[in-house]
């Protein structure tokens, strides 16, 4: 396979959504860091250190070969699986609202979750280019599933499963294997919900707006607030009241609402388009991919960060339950940017090895 450059536009794409990013996160969170920590650019300094970090993981990791990734992928997916089984840990897990979903390490905390979306993808894309049995692609999406619900989290569930039936499909499955582990994953979430009382009361003020506004829907009335008060302009950057604590999360899962309010219908849809791009251009260099575990790889990353576009704008217009799942390069937390942009430098490695050349400028 011939190497060349890897995919420059790509390149630029991820580094204008991660200085977009820090800039609406200087912006969101600064009532938030005042109020916890007296520090208006407290969550900034350290989202722009995971932001740094993670820019250096991404050049570090597109110089090297894809395949070394096949080679570790095995004791990497066991590993973060480990790491999955720490978090229930007393004195090591990390227990809050209501949920054990990260592991502590003096002050550095970070979520398992995070890491295993890469494990997962690597693992599922050892396995189809090693022509494995369905049975295979579906026992480490189920466990996996299984370990990261124990936590619990239904959002991070969703987007996993998207990432591994994405790439059992591509994989070649056969197609009554697809169908059949994707109406077990619906009933499965189905069940999931009803069983939980907190997920079916989310449901429930999904299919009820209006019943309990200062109680149940109070996140979600406050997240429509947002996004309406921006009009087609939006108030202008900077200018955001909902900001000011009455959004719930407003530096992370709802950051898309408050950026609305200032940036308005059009900017909304100016960030939308780019995410979007960002997904279609990552969909065109995998046709190209050189190989099947690159290829199906590749698509497992894309679902999964695409998943995560999906489902945070759709929860964030009442077009789903709200998930509390984080915008990806937007949403605070370190974890999660610095598992994309290293993921992203896989993209650009295997970018390197195009079956054709996809960059028509450099």
């Amino acid at each position: 396979m011939m190497k060349r450059p890897f995919d420059r536009s790509f390149f630029y794409l991820v580094l204008i959504l991660v200085i977009i990013g820090l800039v609406f996160i200087a912006d969101i969170s600064t009532p938030q860091a005042l109020n916890y920590f007296d520090d208006k650019f407290y969550f900034l300094k350290q989202q722009a250190v995971w932001a740094g970090i993670g820019v250096v993981a991404m050049v570090i990791v597109s110089n090297i070969h894809y395949n070394f990734w096949k080679k570790i992928a095995v004791p990497f997916f066991f590993i973060t699986i480990l790491l999955l089984v720490v978090v229930f840990i007393p004195g090591v897990g990390l227990s809050a609202l209501g949920a054990r979903r990260w592991i502590s390490f003096g002050s550095i905390n970070f979520q398992p979750s995070e890491v295993v979306k890469l494990a997962l993808a690597l693992y599922l894309a050892k396995i189809a280019d090693a022509s494995k049995k369905p049975i295979a692609f579906f026992v480490p999406l189920a466990l996996v599933c299984g370990l990261i619900m124990l936590q619990p989290d239904l959002g991070t569930t969703l987007v996993i499963g998207l990432m591994g039936i994405s790439q059992i499909f591509v994989a070649g499955v056969p197609i009554l294997y697809f169908l059949g582990s994707l109406f077990v994953g619906i009933i499965s979430v189905a069940i999931l919900i009803i069983i939980s009382p907190y997920r079916r009361d989310r449901l429930l003020t999904f299919l009820q707006v209006g019943s309990d506004p200062l109680g149940k829907e109070y996140h979600i009335r406050q997240i429509l607030l947002a996004i309406g008060s921006g009009g087609l302009f939006g108030l202008g950057i900077g200018q955001s009241k909902q900001k000011f604590l009455f959004l719930p999360e407003a530096s992370t899962d709802s950051i898309f609402a408050a950026i609305a309010e200032e940036i308005g219908f059009v900017g909304s849809f100016a960030l939308i388009a780019l995410l979007a791009f960002f997904v279609f251009k990552a969909f065109k260099i995998a046709s190209h991919a050189p190989d099947q575990f690159s290829k199906v790889l590749f698509v497992g990353i894309t679902a999964w960060i695409g998943g995560q576009v999906i489902l945070n704008i759709s929860s964030m217009t009442a077009l789903t339950p709200l998930t509390g799942i984080p915008l990806p390069f937007f949403s605070y937390g370190g974890t999660s940017l610095l598992m994309i942009l290293a993921s992203c430098g896989i993209l650009l490695n295997i970018s390197r090895y195009a079956t054709k050349k996809i960059i028509t400028r450099r």
